[in-house]
C-alpha cells in the first residue's frame, strides 16, 4: 500500500478549501494600489506618485503566547488583528503610512474553518490599518505543533517622504510627552499573566471589575492607532514610541536623543484594572509592571509644547483617549516614572 503525503499529516485539499474561505476576506482588505489576487509567488502593490522622495519603512512580528489563550478559548477570529496591530504600529512609529501587511501561520494540523477565522482576523485588522493583505503563507508542519496549535507572525511595511521620516532626532528640552490609552495588556507579557493568573482562575471566572470574564479580557486586541495618529502627524509630532514587550521604561527611550531623559507622572492616566489585578495576584512591585506591561499606554508621542492641547482635542475626537503624561528634560537618556 502506497503512502500519500496526507498520510504524513499534510492535507493539500485542506489547505485549497482554506484558501477558497479566506479570498473574500483578503479581497476587502484590497486598496488602488493591489495588482493582482492571492494565489501568486509573490504579492504585487504599485507605489503611486503623490510621493517626492519616498521611504519604505517595514516591520516584523507575532503575537506570543497571547496564542495560548485563544487555544484554551477556541477562539481565533481576533489574534490576527493583534497581529497586525504589531506590525502596522511599529511602521506607523516612523511617520510611515501602512501599504500592505503579509502573514505566516504555521499549523499542526490545517483545519480550513479555523485558519478562515485566524485570516478574518487578520483582514479586520488591515482594515482598520488602511492596508491591504497581498499575501502570505499557510505551513502545515506536524510534529513541530500539536494538532489543535499554531503560530501567527506577519510584516508590514508602510510609506512615508523622506523628509517627514521620524526618529527621534527632533526630540528637545520641554517637549510634552503625550500617552494614547490602550485596549488593554495589547499582546506582551502574557507567559507571566498565564502564570499569575491562571493559577488560581478560570478563563471563564466573571469577574465583576471588568465587567467580563477574565478569558475575554485576555483576548482583547491590540489597538491599531493607524487612523488617529494620521490625523495629527502635521501638529508638530516630534517622535513616536509603540509600548511593547519591555513596558514604557525600556520603549520610550529608543526615540530619545542622547543627554535628554523623559520624565512621566504615572497619575496623569487611567491604568485599566486588569494591570491592578495582576499586580495584586502577582505581588509585583511597581518597577516590574512598567517593565514588563505597557499600563494602559499603547502609544506615546513626543511633541512641541504648544500643539499638545490640539493634539489631544483632535486624538480625542477620533475616539482615542490621551492624556498628557510627561514632558522632557536634559539628563540621561531614559524615562523617570
Amino acid at each position: 500500500m502506497s503512502i500519500t503525503y496526507k498520510d504524513s499529516g499534510v492535507d493539500i485539499d485542506a489547505a485549497d478549501a482554506a484558501v477558497k474561505m479566506i479570498r473574500k476576506y483578503v479581497q476587502s482588505t484590497y486598496t488602488k494600489g493591489v495588482l493582482g489576487d492571492i494565489g501568486s509567488f509573490g504579492g504585487f502593490f504599485q507605489i503611486d506618485n503623490s510621493h517626492k522622495n519616498p521611504v519604505l519603512v517595514a516591520g516584523t512580528d507575532g503575537v506570543g503566547t497571547k496564542l495560548k489563550i485563544a487555544f484554551m478559548m477556541d477562539k481565533h477570529d481576533t489574534v490576527g488583528i493583534d497581529c497586525v496591530a504589531m506590525c502596522v504600529n511599529d511602521v506607523l512609529v516612523h511617520g510611515a503610512v501602512p501599504l500592505f501587511f503579509l502573514d505566516y501561520i504555521a499549523v499542526g494540523k490545517l483545519i480550513p474553518e479555523k485558519v478562515a477565522q485566524i485570516v478574518k482576523g487578520i483582514c479586520d485588522g488591515c482594515i482598520q490599518a488602511r492596508c491591504a493583505l497581498i499575501g502570505g503563507e499557510t505551513a502545515q508542519m506536524p510534529d513541530m505543533y500539536k494538532e489543535d496549535e499554531y503560530d501567527l507572525a506577519g510584516f508590514a511595511v508602510g510609506i512615508v517622504e523622506k523628509e517627514r521620516l521620524l526618529d527621534g532626532s527632533k526630540v528637545k528640552e520641554g517637549d510634552v510627552v503625550i500617552g494614547l490609552a490602550s485596549s488593554g495588556l495589547h499582546s506582551n507579557g502574557f507567559s507571566l499573566v498565564r502564570k499569575l493568573l491562571l493559577k488560581d482562575m478560570k478563563l471563564n471566572t466573571y469577574i465583576d471589575d471588568l465587567k467580563k470574564t477574565l478569558g475575554e479580557e485576555l483576548l482583547i486586541p491590540t489597538k491599531i492607532y493607524v487612523k488617529p495618529i494620521l490625523e495629527i502627524l502635521d501638529e508638530n509630532v516630534h517622535a513616536m514610541a509603540h509600548i511593547t514587550g519591555g513596558g514604557i521604561v525600556e520603549n520610550l527611550p529608543r526615540v530619545i536623543p542622547e543627554g535628554l531623559e523623559a520624565r512621566l507622572d504615572k497619575k496623569s492616566w487611567e491604568v485599566p484594572v486588569i494591570f491592578h489585578l495582576i499586580q495584586s495576584m502577582g505581588k509585583m512591585e511597581e518597577k516590574e509592571m512598567f517593565r514588563t506591561f505597557n499600563m494602559g499606554i499603547g502609544f506615546i508621542l513626543v511633541v512641541e509644547k504648544d500643539s499638545a492641547d490640539t493634539i489631544i482635542k483632535k486624538l480625542q475626537i477620533q475616539g482615542q483617549n490621551a492624556w498628557i503624561i510627561g514632558q522632557i528634560f536634559k539628563g540621561e537618556r531614559g524615562v523617570m516614572v
